[in-house]
C-alpha cells in the first residue's frame, strides 16, 4: 500500500470518520432511520470537497484496489466528469452515479469522504460567521420526519472544525502555499493523489 498521508494524520482522519459514523448512527437510531431497502441511491448526489486531507485519504484507499479495478474506477471517473459537464451545460445540477459505486455499494466504504458519511439525516452547521445552515436530510428521511419542525439533528460544526484542524496540521508538515481546492470525487481520482 502506498502511503500518502503521514501516519499520524491518517490515524486522525480515521478516528474523525469513526466519530462521524457514531454521531450519524445515534441520530439515525433516534429517528428509526435506515437506508436498507431504499430504492434511491444517494451516491448520485453531486458533492464537491475542499480538503487535501480527504483527497489524500481517499487515495490511500484507492491504492488498496487491484490494478485493473483501479483502472476501471479511473475510467468511470473520466466518464463521470464528462456527464457532469453535459449536465452543467444544460443548466442542470448533475445526478451521476459516483465512480466508486459498484452494484449499489461503495467499494471504498472505509475511505469514503465526510459528506458521504453525513448525508441523509437532518443536520446543521454553524459557519465561522455565526450563520447556522440546516439540512433536511434525504427525501426518505424527510418522509420519516414529516411535519416535525424540530427533529433530532446532527450538528456537523465540530466535525468540520476537527477536519479543518487536521488539514492545518497537514499543512504544517507539507509545503506552504497549496492552492485551495474544490473538486468532485471523480476529479480527485482522475488527477491522482495530491501533489505535495
Amino acid at each position: 500500500m502506498s502511503t500518502i498521508l503521514p501516519a499520524e494524520i491518517s490515524r486522525q482522519v480515521a478516528d474523525l470518520y469513526q466519530e462521524m459514523e457514531d454521531a450519524y448512527d445515534a441520530v439515525a437510531a433516534e429517528l428509526d432511520f435506515t437506508c436498507s431497502g431504499c430504492e434511491d441511491n444517494c451516491c448520485d448526489s453531486y458533492f464537491v470537497h475542499y480538503t487535501y486531507t480527504e483527497w489524500a485519504y481517499l487515495w490511500e484507499g484507492l491504492y488498496l484496489l487491484e490494478e485493473d479495478r483501479l483502472a476501471a474506477v479511473v475510467q468511470r471517473s473520466r466518464e463521470y466528469i464528462q456527464a457532469c459537464e453535459r449536465s452543467w451545460l444544460k443548466g442542470k445540477r448533475p445526478a451521476v452515479l459516483c465512480p466508486l459505486n459498484e452494484n449499489g455499494l461503495c467499494i471504498l466504504y472505509s475511505h469514503r469522504l465526510m459528506i458521504c458519511r453525513l448525508h441523509g439525516i437532518p443536520s446543521s452547521m454553524t459557519r465561522p460567521d455565526g450563520q447556522t445552515l440546516e439540512f433536511p436530510g434525504c427525501y426518505r428521511c424527510q418522509q420519516i420526519v414529516g411535519e416535525d419542525e424540530n427533529p433530532p439533528r446532527l450538528d456537523r460544526t465540530e466535525l468540520f472544525r476537527s477536519l479543518v484542524r487536521i488539514e492545518m496540521d497537514l499543512f504544517n508538515l507539507k509545503k506552504a502555499g497549496l492552492p485551495r481546492i474544490k473538486k468532485n470525487i471523480a476529479e480527485m481520482i482522475v488527477q491522482g493523489p495530491p501533489d505535495w
